[in-house]
């Protein structure tokens, strides 16, 4: 399995969004902004069932996501590898991204007929450019 960079890791520490891609049962490319996360075990990023992200990933769990810093265009690291559904911690990771992206201590979205699920990342390929 790829591991980060340390300079990828502090890349994906910023709060940038990324674009992650799964596929469709047809086969068709589906692709979502998201909030991303990166701690020792890798990259992931957290949606909630019953969305589309996690139905497609079950099927198929290929994923690749991609982070462009918004003040560069030419500053970005893109991940292509497995998915893996978790929900165990998918809770307490939304309300560390949210304080992350919004600045709040908890997510303010949530839905009690949602159930949040984190996707982690096992990454086959990255790459990176201007870092």
């Amino acid at each position: 399995m790829k591991r980060l960079t340390p300079a990828q890791r502090a890349f994906l520490e910023q709060p940038f969004v990324g674009v992650v891609t799964d596929l469709r049962e047809d086969g068709s490319p589906h692709s979502t902004v998201v909030w991303v996360d990166v701690d020792d075990e890798g990259v992931s990023f957290n949606t909630a069932r019953p969305r589309a992200k996690p139905r497609h990933l079950e099927k198929d769990p290929r994923v690749s996501l991609v982070v462009v810093d918004p003040g560069d265009p030419y500053r970005w690291v893109a991940i292509e590898g497995t998915a893996r559904l978790v929900e165990e911690g998918a809770n307490e990771q939304i309300d560390r991204l949210a304080h992350k992206y919004l600045g709040r201590d908890s997510y303010p979205w949530h839905k009690p007929e949602e159930t949040r699920v984190s996707v982690r990342i096992d990454p086959s390929r990255i790459e990176s450019h201007g870092l």
